[in-house]
């Protein structure tokens, strides 16, 4: 960031008064400039005993597989993100969502939320930024193909939380992750 979007001037990093980090301030009106982690939402949809998946069709991990996930855009919440994410991506429309899986990824400033979902029906297609959408059995799920430990570990904590009906939200740092997540 190099230019004010309040008045076009030069910006500085300078710590503002009262604030404790370096931040991006005008030069000429004085607005800080703020710069926080970016959400990703998205959804686990469910069909019985099978969960929806796509394969990537834009970079990064372009033709791995992910659960439909994308970035909140200002004016919805995070419900509406991740259920507009998995119909852009899927064609899929999802009912009662749940907050299950919040990660938080310090090293690229995100912080993913993943809901629970259920397939309101068999309707779902390729979207603009799939190559592929199937549904899959646990013993199905292309585990070494999946574009993200985000979302092997969300897949990982469901089929074991499915075993016992018991689906507490869970939240993780990416130390955690990296510690728990191995691909098969």
């Amino acid at each position: 960031m190099k230019f004010c979007n309040q008045c076009g001037q030069p910006l500085m990093q300078t710590i503002p008064a009262g604030d404790n980090r370096l931040r991006h301030v005008c030069s000429h009106c004085h607005r800080v400039h703020y710069q926080n982690p970016r959400i990703v939402a998205g959804c686990l949809p469910v069909w019985g005993e099978q969960v929806l998946l796509c394969r990537r069709a834009i970079e990064p991990r372009r033709g791995y597989w992910t659960l439909p996930a994308g970035f909140m855009e200002n004016g919805e919440t995070i419900e509406q993100a991740a259920a507009r994410e998995t119909l852009e991506e899927a064609c899929a429309r999802v009912r009662d969502l749940n907050l299950y899986t919040l990660f938080d990824l310090p090293h690229i400033s995100q912080v993913y939320m993943m809901f629970r979902a259920e397939l309101v029906d068999l309707d779902f297609a390729v979207g603009e930024e799939s190559l592929e959408v199937r549904l899959f059995a646990e013993e199905e799920i292309p585990w070494s193909e999946l574009a993200f430990p985000t979302i092997g570990r969300t897949l990982e904590c469901f089929f074991a939380d499915r075993r016992q009906n018991l689906f507490p939200v869970r939240n993780e740092a990416l130390e955690a992750l990296r510690a728990h997540y191995r691909p098969r």
